[in-house]
């Protein structure tokens, strides 16, 4: 019946054939209007931006951690109950993709590229104490007199930085991810976020409200895909500055972008199974490599045993963290600035991770699901964050001219945080040779990372607008893939990228409100369907 439906509402000849005529439409008028809106008058725009930005920081920061918060127990709650044994599918159905694929594939669409830009220069500005920005740069630290940049900072440092990269993050697109391969593999509903909703609306998430609740998850994602491939490529660049001497400016950004796109449409063309798996694959191994390499040629006994205090100092404060709220004005900036700004941004990133998440998780159970989603990329990106900020960390404590003065904390103050990562690499060696080409790995990183969150976005954005077809036209493909490049190139030229950005945040707000009915309506229909509750004494399947 369901697909019968799908059918009814997606053209079947003419130019949008295998979409929704109107959503198609639509979507490209909204990111049309947006782009030119922002170009046209890139300062009035970014002041739109900052203003409804910053009404959210300062009126409803409350309500982010709440929601956040939340969704973390709703997790735990889901994971330990009766409906853990429930597959995202047919009873018989099995996983599409090895554990080892399905993990490569969650860490690159989830934080692959977050970790490789931030894993550096995030812990060492929550290390330092200069407060350069106005506000503390660590104020969980400094509430109980850990001032001072020695060891106990450096672990306070990393219990920040595992929170925001951490459980409270992922549990956003576990959340949204649960809720699509549930409706939409166990459920026969279409593949897109509306479909969460039919415990609520019923039949009306084919009408407007549908629509417009997709749009909105378009819309997050081709501007959470271009900002970061805008703002990204700068890192990009200063690693063709290290390795070959080129100018790190616009005209090396926006070559980056164009072959970058290009790529990234050609493996989306591909498919889950092909491109996108092969790739996200090779992005593990050449991670390996380059964590083998901070950790061997760093203090590798200093590292493994800072890597076990800060989880155990992460893991005893975490639940306390999760509901601080600033309370002095200073305080309330660097609150606004990093931890609401980044539950904002896992926000307005989960109907597009979430999507790709469900699209590969067909034939698991919601137990293998939850602790395959919510454990094994954290884990990962944990010991990747304490081996790059730890390094870094561990330089400037041991630096000959004194704490802090190894350069990279410098690099971080002046807010130089593409520079810091190969920094760190330049003085983990003296071999030039080895810094050449960890450098060069570094760069290649960060370009197949943003391939695999580009690809990604264009799945999931033909899947929405094709009404939940999991292997949407082709042509439609190359079309939105190009177009992602082609808006970062723009406001990338125009200076709007970092407006872009802002206003990709703001967005987060009515998303989280959606999110609030997807997770209501998963819980209501786990409980009230029958078909979704194990028969009583049947033994859950075993792990694929």
């Amino acid at each position: 019946m369901a697909e019968n439906r799908r059918e009814g509402l997606v053209a079947d000849a003419g130019l949008m054939k295998g979409l929704h005529s109107g959503m198609g439409f639509a979507a490209k008028g909204m990111v049309i209007a947006f782009v030119v809106f922002t170009i046209l008058n890139v300062e009035f725009a970014s002041s739109i931006y900052a203003a409804i930005r910053g009404w959210v920081e300062a009126s409803l920061a409350w309500y982010y951690i709440l929601i956040v918060v939340f969704l973390v127990f709703v997790c735990l709650y889901l994971m330990c109950s009766r409906h853990g044994s429930v597959r995202l599918g047919d009873d018989d159905s099995r996983p599409e993709f090895s554990n080892f694929s399905w993990f490569a594939m969650l860490f690159s669409a989830g934080v692959g590229i977050g970790i490789l830009f931030f894993g550096v220069a995030e812990p060492m500005f929550y290390f330092d104490n200069t407060q350069p920005w106005g506000y503390p740069n660590n104020p969980h630290a400094d509430v109980v007199g850990v001032t001072d940049m020695d060891m106990n900072r450096a672990v306070h440092a990393m219990r920040v930085t595992y929170f925001h990269w951490g459980f409270h993050g992922w549990a956003i697109y576990v959340i949204i991810g649960l809720c699509l391969a549930y409706f939409g593999f166990r459920k026969k509903l279409p593949l897109t976020l509306r479909s969460a909703l039919y415990p609520i609306i019923g039949e009306r998430i084919y009408g407007p409200i549908g629509h417009g609740v997709d749009l909105l998850a378009v819309f997050g994602t081709v501007f959470g895909v271009a900002t970061s491939l805008g703002l990204g490529v700068t890192q990009m660049a200063t690693g063709m500055n290290v390795l070959f001497g080129l100018d790190p400016g616009i005209a090396t950004q926006i070559v980056l972008i164009v072959v970058i796109s290009i790529i990234a449409t050609l493996s989306a063309v591909s498919g889950v199974g092909n491109g996108i798996r092969i790739i996200s694959e090779w992005n593990i191994w050449l991670s390996v490599v380059l964590l083998a390499f901070f950790l061997f040629f760093g203090p590798f006994k200093w590292l493994m045993g800072f890597f076990v205090t800060s989880i155990g100092d992460y893991l005893w404060n975490v639940i306390p963290m999760g509901f601080w709220t600033a309370g002095t004005e200073q305080e309330i900036k660097w609150q606004g600035g990093w931890t609401i700004f980044y539950w904002g941004w896992w926000i307005s990133w989960a109907p597009f991770v979430g999507m790709f998440i469900a699209r590969i998780s067909r034939g698991r159970t919601i137990r293998q699901f939850m602790v395959g989603v919510l454990f094994v990329p954290t884990t990962i990106a944990f010991f990747w964050l304490c081996m790059f900020g730890g390094n870094a960390m561990y330089l400037e404590l041991m630096a000959e001219g004194g704490v802090g003065t190894a350069g990279i904390a410098e690099m971080v103050r002046a807010w130089n945080l593409p520079s810091a990562l190969y920094g760190t690499i330049d003085r983990l060696t003296e071999l030039a040779f080895l810094q050449w080409i960890m450098a060069a790995l570094a760069t290649l990183l960060l370009a197949t990372w943003f391939i695999t969150s580009s690809d990604s976005g264009t799945l999931v954005i033909t899947t929405m607008l094709s009404m939940g077809d999991d292997n949407p036209p082709q042509r439609f493909r190359i079309v939105w893939g190009l177009g992602e490049g082609f808006v970062a190139g723009v406001l990338l030229l125009a200076g709007g990228l970092k407006a872009l950005q802002t206003a990709s945040i703001a967005a987060a707000l009515p998303i989280s409100v959606i999110m609030l009915f997807m997770t209501y309506g998963l819980i209501k229909s786990l409980s009230e369907d029958s078909s979704a509750v194990p028969a009583e004494g049947k033994a859950e399947p075993a792990p694929a």
